[in-house]
């Protein structure tokens, strides 16, 4: 199923990902951001369980901001979990 995450405090603006029955992420798109940084961190996970991605990437800042690209998607990912939870 392709879930759909409104990114806020980063340059990258939307997050488009697939995630199977197992919580397996199948693909990640970004739109904006660093296009290099974010396909890298897209080629990385792909294949991953979603929470074992959370786990590493939640909470990564980028400069002065709170936030990041990458921390961005571990809140995306995590609301797709618990959106299938419910």
């Amino acid at each position: 199923m392709e879930h759909v995450y409104a990114c806020k405090g980063t340059c990258s603006r939307f997050i488009y990902f697939d995630l199977d029955e197992n919580h397996v992420i199948r693909s990640v798109r970004f739109d904006g951001g660093c296009n290099g940084n974010l396909q890298g961190i897209s080629r990385l996970v792909v294949g991953q369980k979603a929470e074992d991605v959370i786990e590493r990437i939640e909470g990564v800042k980028c400069g002065m901001k709170q936030t990041s690209c990458p921390d961005q998607l571990s809140r995306a990912l995590r609301e797709a979990l618990a959106e299938a939870d419910s």
